[in-house]
């Protein structure tokens, strides 16, 4: 029988939010506007780890994409550790900006850390009505 998982639960740890910042992350992520052929920029996004333990999710850190759809300094080495992550893009509010609606209200992308010594790159494409990411480094 089919059976809707409930969504995990957000935490806003005061303790370990964190600004990004130009220190160089060993995960990054880049938007890029397929629609116009342009950079995703002022994009507002979340970095979330999940805490299995608790079947929650404890914020890492917010911000908002450059001019070129980059975020510097995601997470510092020493913040980043084993497990899963979820980066959260306010889609809908960067459409919206442009006078435009869009499908997707947000987009999440979760994926697992099993080396942080490794360098990561997770990026999104994204239009008003699809979206596509792959693994980079």
């Amino acid at each position: 029988a089919f059976r809707l998982q409930q969504p995990r639960r957000h935490i806003l740890s005061k303790s370990t939010i964190t600004t990004m910042s130009g220190s160089p992350s060993p995960l990054t992520t880049h938007v890029l506007n397929t629609a116009l052929g342009v950079p995703g920029s002022n994009v507002t996004l979340r970095l979330y780890q999940q805490d299995p333990s608790a079947d929650v999710w404890h914020l890492i850190t917010t911000g908002t994409t450059n001019d070129d759809g980059r975020c510097p300094g995601l997470v510092t080495q020493q913040q980043f550790k084993s497990g899963v992550y979820k980066l959260h893009f306010e889609t809908g509010q960067y459409w919206g900006r442009m006078g435009q609606t869009s499908f997707y209200p947000y987009v999440e992308i979760v994926f697992t850390i099993t080396d942080p010594d490794q360098k990561y790159h997770v990026p999104l494409l994204v239009s008003r009505f699809s979206y596509s990411t792959y693994r980079g480094s």
